[in-house]
């Protein structure tokens, strides 16, 4: 006989629907009388019936989820029933018809508890089901026969069972050195067995284990809680794990750990009387817990297994099972994950409240940082120090001036401690004191510009008010973008943290900490630049992001307006404003276009104008890369950067005439004679002049120095490669020398595709002998040099290829595809043509979906249309990719024909078409 649970009214459906107690153990009674005896047919028979009653309950709960897909907290108090109902169910069996005991004796008896998320009542549709069979003395027998053929039973039915078999003894002995374990005792949940054997348990746990070791437990968990954050990444990482990531789950369970460790509650909501949490605080947490795991049940059901990644394919399949759509120039992805991070940042604020309630009774640690700052600047009147945090000494006295609100962030600022959150609680509740007089107010205005310059870690304080609600109460134009999502595999961030990194990122170089990494940077920071446009600009240049218009022209029309009110004067105000309207204008010519090309920093110089906006310009620049994630800035980007820079500096400084074709020609040649000291005039004389100017403006003396070395003797029929690492720029430098034919570029990229190269800039020259010289700067998978062991095996595939011995375009179809989790984007295809970019060639500019195939399509396409490829430039940003190509007609001519351009156009988006649906298929 099933043992039987009382029917809870708080589930997702009606628990008849779940779990159909009479029709399961009328089942299970027939199987019991058919097996007549034979333990392995009743089994059997049984995991037929249970695994038929546990897929119609998981479908009924699924398909009442779906219709009421925010109803978080009944489906997984449904999912937890309906485990339960199988658990007795395997229990019944086992104790009833499989081993029954007429007369146990005292050690034969067992308890049978839900541990762990289980134990607490949460099941997400894929959870693991933790139980703990608890007997009184060493396990007998017919203990052990129970337990295993129980377990059969539930292993059947595919269930991911974590158990143990203990005694009190056992608890707490390993209770008390492993605190995974101590944590799941906590939340036991008796099931069924002996209720007096439960009862014991509990006394002994709270007398024996928990009484006394209440700091201890609480800075275990937070110590656990810190490590896990290590590992998983920011709040505002894009692919958020709801778990374990920071401010998910386990965040909050960690609160409802603790919180019953220290005060045995069985609640979060007792918490409330307790003065741990207001009122709205508890609904807050409710809203966030629901929320996170509506999300985490979502993700299991799509996903077929526990799977707790946000990753951006689910991201798509989780927003659309939750009734979001697009709307007002965003994807209902983008506003999906906004309350994400909302929540997200919910946790965090809740978790802060928490803790500093729990060094208030000294069962925390003050921060660590605190307790090292003995010596510390006096506080201002108005404020006093509470457990190593910046608290206000009279409210009513703080809130009759607004600007205290602001006062606050600099204060803390100033002496290096924390606020306390009772003050930043006083300061949420009264948001409404900043109005239009205050935002108005050339003091306030001041004061923030202050929290700006005048600390050195300005993203301390902006983070804070960031998540506050203050930032965007004192800049209400910021208000859109908090929490903001931009649905690409490019940012790593939230487009307000990724302000706030900028900010981080430029006071680092301030406060000269990255003068190795960034010379340049550093060194004009140190000559001087104003630093108010500066701040400022940074803090507006992504504001306009999220609407139909161009964020670059929105965000300037808002600078034009908040910076007045932050204090600029007029000439400030038009340096910031063309700062962010021109911010992303170095970062494109630098990666998306030749800069050996003297016209490229003629047409850039043009647009900058002055030294000052190029200096501002840059750091810009450097700060809005480095702030995208980690691993964004590299060696390769720096390398361009500093480039581009020093070229126009020349230019604003002596004019155009310092970087003629003419003039980069003869210092070229000059620097290849003084390297190549050990040639004899004859052969340095025919190398200086086998070559067209071009040759000679768009490399770097050490790659002419390869390709001398190469072609000298080199016959028709030969192939020289060199391959080496730049460091210089974080790339394989790939060097070819071989006869020139029609196509030849398509070739070599073919052959660096098939090695599994990215290629990140090219170009190729043709001497007036007839040989092609192509210089290729690669990166593996993971956009670093390839190792120095794997260059001779590379070699040899190049070679290969380029011999004819393998055809890329058929090897390349199993390598061209997309992985799951990038299928989820939509980058449309942009193509323009460009003929003033560039005295000598018309620029191809293909902006389109990135895929390992991509660029041998285009240039097979280009090739087959004779084009002559002269160089390729290609940048990265994520799934997206912009290859720009620098070519001539068959005659050497500019493509002016606007037939021809259409006509070309029409074949790359064919190829790229046919491309994609190879990638996704």
């Amino acid at each position: 006989m099933i043992t039987t649970l009382a029917r809870p009214d708080d589930l997702i459906c009606p628990a008849q629907e779940i779990f159909d107690e009479p029709a399961t153990r009328a089942a299970l009674d027939r199987a019991v009388n058919e097996a007549a005896g034979d333990m392995a047919a009743l089994r059997r028979a049984a995991v037929s019936i249970l695994s038929e009653s546990m897929k119609a309950g998981r479908a009924a709960i699924a398909e009442a989820f779906a219709a009421r897909p925010f109803d978080a907290r009944p489906a997984t108090r449904a999912y937890c029933w309906l485990t339960d109902c199988i658990i007795l169910s395997a229990l019944d069996l086992a104790t009833q018809h499989m081993h029954p005991l007429p007369n146990p004796t005292e050690s034969e008896r067992i308890a049978v508890f839900a541990v762990g998320g289980y134990g607490r009542g949460e099941m997400a549709p894929q959870s693991d089901v933790d139980l703990l069979f608890l007997t009184p003395y060493k396990i007998t027998p017919w203990a052990e026969s129970v337990i295993e053929s129980m377990l059969y039973i539930l292993w059947d039915l595919r269930l991911k069972v974590g158990h143990a078999s203990r005694t009190i003894h056992d608890c707490l002995r390993l209770g008390s050195d492993d605190f995974t374990i101590r944590t799941a005792l906590l939340e036991n949940r008796f099931l069924a067995g002996e209720d007096s054997l439960a009862a014991k348990l509990n006394q002994r746990l709270r007398d024996d284990l928990f009484k006394g070791t209440e700091r201890q437990f609480t800075e275990a968990k937070l110590e656990e809680r810190d490590a896990r954050h290590e590992k998983q990444g920011e709040r505002y990482m894009v692919e958020p794990n709801v778990k374990e990531g920071k401010g998910g789950l386990r965040d909050l369970q960690s609160l409802f750990w603790i919180a019953k460790y220290l005060h045995h509650v069985k609640d979060v909501s007792e918490l409330v009387a307790l003065g741990m949490f207001t009122r709205d605080e508890f609904s807050t947490f409710l809203r966030a817990e629901n929320f996170l795991w509506a999300v985490r049940c979502h993700l299991h059901l799509i996903s077929g297994r526990p799977n707790e990644q946000l990753t951006f394919d689910m991201q798509l399949e989780v927003a659309a099972r939750m009734g979001y759509s697009d709307s007002a120039g965003r994807r209902g992805v983008e506003i999906f994950m906004q309350d994400y991070f909302r929540h997200a940042t919910s946790v965090g604020d809740l978790t802060r409240i928490f803790l500093t309630k729990l060094e208030a009774t000294q069962l925390k640690s003050e921060p660590l940082l605190q307790r090292l700052l003995k010596r510390r600047k006096t506080l201002k009147p108005g404020y006093e120090e509470i457990h190593g945090r910046l608290a206000i000494k009279d409210e009513a006295e703080f809130l009759s001036d607004p600007l205290n609100l602001l006062r606050l962030f600099e204060e803390g600022l100033r002496t290096g401690l924390l606020i306390h959150p009772d003050a930043m609680l006083l300061v949420t509740a009264n948001l409404n004191l900043i109005d239009a007089q205050m935002r108005n107010d050339p003091r306030a205005a001041k004061l923030f510009l202050d929290l700006l310059l005048k600390h050195g870690n300005p993203e301390r304080a902006l983070r804070r008010m960031n998540e506050l609600g203050i930032l965007s109460a004192f800049i209400p134009e910021f208000e859109p973008v908090v929490a903001m999502m931009q649905f690409n595999m490019y940012h790593h961030y939230t487009v307000d943290e990724h302000i706030i990194q900028c900010i981080s990122h430029l006071a680092q170089i301030e406060r000269r900490e990255l003068i190795e990494e960034l010379p340049v940077s550093s060194s004009i920071l140190k000559e001087g630049v104003n630093r108010r446009v500066l701040y400022v600009a940074l803090l507006m240049h992504d504001i306009g992001k999220g609407r139909d218009e161009d964020h670059s022209i929105l965000g300037a029309r808002i600078t034009r307006k908040v910076g007045p009110r932050l204090g600029l004067k007029p000439k400030e105000v038009d340096t910031a404003e063309w700062l962010v309207r021109y911010h992303l204008l170095m970062s494109d010519m630098a990666q998306k276009r030749d800069i050996a090309d003297p016209r490229t920093v003629r047409d850039f110089a043009k647009a900058v104008q002055t030294r000052e906006r190029l200096d501002l310009l840059l750091l810009l620049t450097v700060c809005d890369i480095r702030g995208v994630g980690p691993g964004t800035w590299n060696n390769w980007k720096a390398s361009l950067l500093r480039a581009l820079y020093r070229q126009t500096r020349r230019v604003l400084e002596d004019g155009m005439e310092a970087i003629t074709r003419e003039q980069r020609g003869a210092d070229a040649k000059r620097n290849l004679r003084e390297a190549l000291t050990d040639w004899d005039a004859r052969d340095l004389k025919h190398e200086t002049t086998r070559h067209y100017p071009p040759y000679w403006q768009g490399l770097h003396v050490t790659a002419h120095v390869v390709f001398a070395r190469l072609l000298k003797g080199l016959h028709e029929d030969d192939i020289g490669i060199d391959l080496a690492i730049d460091e210089d720029r974080d790339a394989t430098r790939a060097c070819f020398a071989l006869a020139d034919h029609p196509g030849i570029f398509s070739r070599l990229a073919g052959a660096l595709a098939l090695v599994g190269a990215n290629v990140v800039d090219a170009r190729t020259y043709t001497s007036k002998d007839g040989f092609a010289t192509a210089a290729f700067w690669i990166q593996d998978g993971d956009g670093h040099p390839f190792e120095a062991d794997r260059l001779p095996r590379l070699r040899q595939m190049i070679l290969k290829t380029l011999r004819g011995e393998v055809v890329p375009r058929e090897a390349i179809k199993s390598r061209d595809k997309l992985k799951k989790r990038e299928r989820a984007f939509r980058v449309p295809t942009h193509i323009t043509f460009d003929n003033d970019g560039s005295e000598v060639y018309t620029i191809i500019e293909v902006d389109t979906r990135d895929r390992p195939g991509l660029l041998y399509d285009l240039t097979r396409t280009l090739a087959g249309s004779n084009v002559y490829i002269a160089s390729a430039v290609i940048a990265t940003y994520g799934e997206q990719v912009v290859d720009t190509f620098y070519v001539k007609d068959m005659f050497g001519l500019k493509f002016h024909s606007a037939a021809k351009c259409a006509s070309l156009e029409k074949k790359l988006r064919s190829a790229i078409a046919e491309g994609v649906e190879r990638a996704t298929t």
